[in-house]
């Protein structure tokens, strides 16, 4: 359901080339020309340029390109995902912010997203380097019916999600290294970390954190991650526009998500496996006591990752390890 000023900014889009009066606002919306006149100063606070003419009314001249709630909102296509976003120009974490909107009830499918994060994190509390206006830094709040032993294939789904959308919008095929990293040219774009609340048998919330460099150029990724880090803009030769990546996202996300609950993970399973990395290859897995050479065979039904260990030919499944590609 479209909120108030959504429908204003449709209004306003739909009429570009003609002022639109206050008072037909006013009976379009069902709200007062003050209340009107409100929403117009907020929409300008987000950065859309609106002409108010007397006797005339008011005309959109331009739009912003910047990640807000509204201009998150306004063109998505989501059913519940979404409905509710919280924009911070800059945090510690979104994960944070997720944790503690969760905990006092936030509805299924919140979103938190920031511009910059100055904390953020990354699996094992590894840090990520999240600078301002140039990538995606968003925290999604999901309350599943689904057993807590199943929430890791929520990651597996978020990778996924992440690399269709990837490929539809760049051409760039990426590649999911096992369980939560998107990579290009052995390179890391984005990474994934979803974190719990469950109790024995039933989930109460689950956060799936993204991180995804967007529009950093070569110059600008920190000196030690520039061998081993890349961005869509380094690799596609032009700026992205972040607010249709982020709405492709969410709408992948929602529909990639009600398959996998109407359809169980072999679909999610089967799209993985032809997004992932190395598979078929030799790989180096690390565990918390051992480390060892192996064969990428895939991932399990349930999501785990199966491995042939070079010594005794054995298909082992893991659920918990660090792999990287085999070198000579």
């Amino acid at each position: 359901m479209q909120s108030t000023r959504n429908k204003l900014i449709d209004l306003l889009a739909n009429n570009q080339d003609k002022y639109i009066s206050g008072q037909h606002l006013s009976e379009e919306l069902n709200i007062s020309r003050s209340a009107i006149w409100k929403h117009m100063k907020e929409l300008e606070k987000d950065g859309y340029e609106i002409e108010a003419r007397q006797r005339r009314g008011y005309r959109i001249i331009s739009f912003p390109n910047k990640l807000s709630e509204n201009t998150l909102k306004w063109g998505l296509e989501t059913d519940w995902l979404g409905n509710t976003i919280i924009h911070k120009t800059s945090t510690t974490s979104t994960q944070h912010i997720a944790h503690h909107l969760a905990r006092e009830g936030a509805k299924h499918g919140t979103i938190v997203i920031a511009d910059e994060q100055t904390g953020g994190k990354g699996r094992m509390n590894r840090p990520w380097h999240s600078s301002k206006n140039q990538g995606i830094w968003t925290s999604l709040i999901l309350r599943p019916e689904i057993s807590p032993h199943q929430a890791p294939q929520l990651t597996l789904l978020t990778a996924t999600v992440l690399a269709d959308v990837i490929y539809k919008e760049t051409n760039i095929r990426p590649y999911i290294k096992w369980p939560n990293d998107i990579l290009i040219e052995n390179k890391k774009l984005s990474g994934i970390l979803t974190e719990m609340q469950a109790e024995q048998d039933r989930i109460q919330y689950i956060i799936i954190g993204i991180g995804m460099n967007v529009n950093q150029t070569i110059h600008e990724l920190p000196d030690d991650l520039s061998e081993k880090a890349t961005s869509l803009r380094i690799e596609t030769g032009h700026q992205l526009d972040m607010i249709k990546l982020v709405q492709a996202i969410l709408e992948q996300f929602e529909r990639t998500y009600e398959t996998y609950l109407n359809e169980g993970f072999k679909s999610i399973k089967t799209k993985w496996e032809s997004y992932g990395f190395k598979i078929g290859e030799r790989i180096n897995v690390k565990t918390m006591n051992q480390q060892w050479e192996a064969t990428f065979s895939g991932i399990a039904p349930d999501g785990g990752l199966l491995v042939e260990n070079k010594h005794n030919g054995k298909v082992e499944k893991l659920y918990s390890a660090e792999i990287d590609w085999f070198r000579e």
